[in-house]
């Protein structure tokens, strides 16, 4: 078993970790950096070291390749990283990891979670049918393959889903459809938000320049589409729903369907290691409780990024900056006068960044229905194969929360931990009980939180395991 000792332990190699290692080495603290994938970026910039091309540049465009100075600096950093690396437990002695050079124990003192952020379910008819995955999906195969699939369906909302759509035309894809299920009331909902959105007018700018690329493609647009289902025995043939006042069933042809409907922060490592928790109305997701600088309630567990609350690449690299002054100020390697002459100029960018959101996290809000589907066929649990008709009952029974479900159905005992499902069984507990969302409550969550096996938990190599 590996047990080294560090000031910082950083889990997650996206813009938030990246960041964080770079200011820890520049504070003089010794950190480490753990990540599952092979090369640091997150999934923002994934394969971002990748050998570039003008096409492929062009495919990803600028925002994409702004993240090629953050990764060349936390690349020289000096921060010890570790690509590969299955975080599994975290605790106020650091973290256990598996890996394929056996993993171990590290002791540190401060533990940073920046695991980014995670689509929001988006659970219909046939969402389990080969031929479906969810947008983001979908750019992590171009990004990191440049694999391409032409006549898709794009369904749902978020700013995400028109941009995969923008980088499939950018790369020469053809869109079958996108159909856009964000409700009208929206638009009225986010309205009031809009003069604080143009003070970043740049977002706003950006969203209108995607949204005229799309309408000059000639890609169809449909709005107002209800009661959503996809067809198919082997795989998705075709994507079916209601249109208008009329309820029309209206039926498209396809091969290919990416769903999304926003992404929320990934709990999973936060609540495992019971930190508090509170539901964010705006949002529609559960966010870890924290102050300015990423410190939640327990003294040794810090977070950052997206894993912390919606806020994009920008934020999420601040935020991973203002969490390692945290940790540095608290382990005295940073007196306060410092401290804060450090902090002010990244909380002010961080306000400025966080303008739009209020705008946007309405404008894109998914419809109520969406969130809890009404078929009962239709499943919630990927792994154990609950469907909504199963949860109903156990509700009707008297179940009264997701972690008592795991008695009724099974629902969220699978690998993922109910990371898949937790905000889609939620939703639908509390759209069947009449309670909140924030009193129906979330999974309770244990270590390891990761699925892994007894021979990762003893440290054995992937050459060990082979022969054995």
């Amino acid at each position: 078993m590996n047990r080294s000792s560090y000031d910082l332990a950083v889990v997650g190699a996206g813009p938030a970790g990246m960041a964080a290692a770079s200011e820890a080495s520049a504070l003089g603290l010794k950190a480490v950096v753990l990540d599952e994938k092979p090369g640091p970026g997150g999934q923002i910039y994934h394969a971002i070291t990748a050998p570039r091309t003008s096409a492929r540049d062009a495919v990803l465009g600028p925002d994409y390749l702004g993240g090629l100075p953050l990764v060349d600096a936390f690349t020289h950093s000096g921060a010890d990283y570790r690509s590969g690396a299955t975080v599994w437990q975290i605790s106020e002695d650091g973290v256990s990891y598996a890996g394929a050079d056996g993993g171990g124990d590290i002791a540190a003192s401060r533990v940073l979670v920046a695991t980014g952020a995670m689509e929001r379910p988006y659970p219909l008819p046939g969402w389990t049918l080969p031929g479906v995955m969810t947008a983001g999906a979908a750019q992590l195969l171009l990004k990191g393959s440049g694999l391409l699939a032409d006549d898709a369906v794009f369904i749902g909302t978020g700013p995400l889903l028109y941009l995969v759509a923008v980088q499939y035309l950018n790369a020469g894809a053809r869109i079958e459809a996108i159909i856009d299920t964000a409700s009208p009331a929206a638009k009225w909902a986010a309205l009031p938000h809009l003069p604080m959105a143009l003070r970043q007018s740049g977002y706003i700018a950006k969203g209108l320049r995607m949204l005229a690329q799309i309408r000059r493609s000639g890609t169809k647009v449909i709005h107002g589409a209800k009661d959503i289902a996809l067809e198919g025995e082997e795989r998705v043939a075709a994507v079916t729903w209601r249109q208008g006042a009329s309820g029309q069933r209206r039926r498209l042809e396809c091969r290919h369907v990416f769903l999304h409907q926003g992404v929320v922060p990934n709990p999973n490592m936060t609540m495992a290691a019971r930190a508090a928790h509170q539901w964010d109305e705006v949002q529609l997701c559960w966010v870890v409780d924290r102050d300015t600088h990423g410190r939640t309630s327990l003294p040794w567990l810090l977070a950052a990024g997206d894993g912390a609350g919606i806020g994009g690449a920008k934020v999420a690299e601040l935020s991973g900056r203002l969490a390692t002054l945290a940790a540095a100020h608290d382990l005295g390697r940073l007196d306060a006068a410092a401290f804060a002459a450090r902090s002010a100029p990244l909380l002010r960018r961080i306000g400025a960044e966080m303008a739009p959101r209020p705008f946007l996290d309405r404008l894109y809000r998914p419809a109520d229905t969406d969130l809890a589907p009404q078929d009962e066929a239709t499943i919630l649990c990927r792994c154990e194969e609950v469907r909504r008709g199963a949860v109903a009952d156990a509700v009707a029974e008297g179940c009264p929360g997701p972690n008592q479900l795991k008695s009724f159905t099974r629902a969220g005992m699978g690998p993922c931990q109910g990371r898949m499902c937790g905000h889609s069984i939620g939703a639908v507990i509390s759209d069947l009980s009449g309670r909140s969302a924030a009193d129906v409550g979330y999974f309770r969550l244990r270590m390891p939180v990761k699925p892994v096996t007894l021979g990762d938990i003893g440290g054995m190599t992937h050459a060990q395991r082979e022969d054995s």
